[in-house]
């Protein structure tokens, strides 16, 4: 695959979004100035974002459906899942959520979080909000999850992608979401190995580990297609078109661009893919994977 002329989608599903209001400062003290982000100037982002905020901003091109990702801090998670879900039933938005799996004290009380999410039919799992014991919740958690048919997210760095594969390589039923493409912090030649190695260890399970293509925007300071290309490539041809799945990670990653801006490069990125495989990469896996 190589940068190529753009063409469109014929769909999308969008598996990474943050739809919130700054105004809620309890749920998002990082927007409204009381908690500090090492992000630079975060104003693109620090907005009110809506689904009609951002159907509004992805005109042009065929979005279908919505993923949320849990976003507000530690328990809050569990109120923004239900909420969300609320919303839903009114404007059909989002198809699916990705609650919060905050810290607690033991495992009673994080299964009591995923029970009380459950009540919101869109529910499909978590990501863990805050500090955990590793890359993943612990065995009994993750069984927890499985037996509730939910998948787990994984926001991790480079530096734990290998450990996060050698934690799964004797499960092979439980769905595990690697989210932000590995989530590289630079573009550095040290970062790129590391990353190369944990990505390949991970690409090399088995159909139950998959991997977001989004979050690249920050760390690599561009969203031109050429700056993504080489991540974007290599993270496909280690997963397979069939476990991989494109993302915006709106509006985050609106600090670098716009939604046309991106989608336009990941269109690029994939335009000597054949239909089928482009459609699985859009919309079909995400269709799959989260059950919308």
């Amino acid at each position: 695959m190589t940068t190529s002329p753009m063409e469109k989608p014929a769909r999308i599903v969008d598996t990474h979004v943050h739809l919130w209001d700054p105004a809620r400062v309890d749920w998002y003290p990082y927007l409204s100035g009381r908690q500090e982000l090492d992000m630079g100037d975060v104003s693109k982002m620090s907005r009110r974002f809506d689904a009609a905020t951002y159907f509004a901003e992805s005109a042009g091109w065929n979005v279908e459906k919505l993923v949320n990702v849990a976003a507000a801090t530690g328990w809050n998670s569990i109120d923004e899942a239900l909420e969300l879900d609320r919303r839903a039933d009114i404007d059909g938005h989002p198809a699916a959520i990705i609650g919060g799996l905050p810290p607690t004290d033991s495992v009673a009380a994080t299964v009591a979080a995923l029970d009380r999410q459950l009540a919101a039919r869109r529910f499909r799992g978590v990501r863990p909000m805050g500090a955990s014991e590793g890359p993943l919740p612990g065995d009994e958690v993750l069984d927890a999850l499985q037996e509730r048919d939910l998948l787990v997210e994984a926001m991790i760095h480079p530096d734990q992608l290998l450990a996060t594969a050698r934690r799964m390589e004797n499960d092979d039923s439980l769905v595990v979401v690697i989210e932000h493409t590995g989530w590289p912090r630079n573009g550095s030649d040290e970062e790129r190995a590391l990353w190369t190695e944990g990505i390949n260890a991970l690409g090399g399970l088995g159909d139950n580990v998959l991997c977001k293509l989004s979050g690249l925007a920050g760390p690599m300071g561009s969203m031109a297609a050429d700056a993504l290309a080489p991540w974007l490539e290599h993270t496909i041809d280690a997963f397979g078109v069939d476990r991989c799945m494109f993302a915006s990670n709106f509006p985050v990653d609106g600090i670098h661009g716009t939604l046309d801006e991106l989608f336009s490069s990941y269109s690029s990125v994939v335009a000597g893919v054949d239909p089928d495989a482009r459609d699985k990469l859009f919309a079909a896996n995400a269709e799959r994977v989260y059950r919308c």
